[in-house]
């Protein structure tokens, strides 16, 4: 049986973009001109030629031990843009007596002596991590002359009339201002999000999902019906309500590596960046409680929250 693979992702440069369509096509003239008829399909679409955990190309390298005799892509760079991955995979398919068509840079794993497959997966791979630092060194200028790039947090919306400022969202501001003076009344995470649940108050996707709706703009992003303790303690942690605004706190070194934490000393600080919900002394006040009581394993106030909570609702 005859497969073709195709991919996509948004690391690929556009000035040579091909669709997952126009791949296809390439692909079935290609056999056609040949006698070849393509079976099956495996492609990944909207992901990184840099990683090899991809759902298409998974269910491709499985059914090799099945029923898949040939498989056909466009380049190198659609197999993927790790070098030494790459190089291994084309191993793996001589070793497992598979037949692989790279179609753009003519390669036939059964009658392969091309000595410059190594440069042209080695370039592949410098493409994408090229492209990885640029975008991070744009990002880090932006952050450094105090561009907020992601959407405001829970409490706050960009001003319509200026995307650089913020304003306050009143009703969520409120239900903030509530979460800090339940935690001083003596309250925990667990009791503030069951609270919040019981309440009925938005949870902060389900506010960001409301917006949403109002400007018909929908995205795809996960709804949290209930608040959770972690929801809680962010919260609580974000000095982003006392008006300052904190950027780089996370920063990646690799290519689709993981985000590690920067240190406070190499973070971008802004303060009496916009409007506070929080006074700096209330804010002041939580960090110091959290420590003590994160040393003494604090469970919360006794009895139900309800008997003690004023209730801003």
């Amino acid at each position: 049986m005859n497969a073709g693979y195709v991919r996509l992702s948004r690391d690929d440069d556009r000035r040579n973009y091909v669709s997952i369509e126009n791949q296809k096509l390439i692909i079935r003239q290609f056999a056609a001109d040949r006698g070849v008829v393509i079976h099956r399909w495996y492609e990944d679409d909207g992901v990184s030629g840099y990683l090899f955990d991809r759902p298409g190309f998974g269910r491709l390298m499985e059914d090799l031990d099945k029923d898949i005799d040939e498989v056909y892509v466009k380049d190198f760079s659609r197999l993927g843009r790790h070098n030494a991955k790459v190089l291994l995979l084309l191993d793996e398919y001589q070793e497992r007596g598979k037949r692989l068509i790279v179609i753009d840079d003519n390669y036939d794993s059964q009658n392969s002596s091309d000595d410059t497959i190594g440069i042209k997966t080695w370039f592949n791979e410098r493409y994408v991590k090229d492209t990885s630092k640029k975008i991070r060194r744009a990002l880090a200028a932006r952050q450094k002359e105090g561009t907020l790039i992601t959407r405001p947090p829970f409490g706050y919306r960009k001003d319509p009339a200026n995307n650089h400022l913020l304003e306050i969202v009143p009703e969520e501001a409120a239900y903030i201002r509530q979460i800090f003076a339940l935690y001083l009344s003596g309250f925990g995470y667990r009791k503030i999000a069951v609270y919040l649940t019981d309440q009925h108050v938005p949870t902060p996707s389900m506010a960001q999902h409301a917006r949403e709706l109002a400007t018909g703009r929908v995205t795809k992003r996960p709804v949290a019906e209930a608040w959770s303790e972690s929801m809680v303690r962010e919260l609580l942690e974000n000095d982003f309500y006392t008006g300052t605004l904190r950027l780089r706190k996370r920063a990646r070194t690799t290519v689709h590596g993981r985000d590690r934490r920067v240190p406070d000393s190499e973070q971008y600080v802004f303060e009496k960046h916009h409007p506070a919900i929080i006074e700096q002394s209330d804010f002041s006040l939580v960090q110091e409680l959290k420590r003590k009581r994160s040393r003494s394993a604090y469970r919360g106030s006794p009895g139900p929250i309800e008997a003690g909570a004023p209730s801003p609702f």
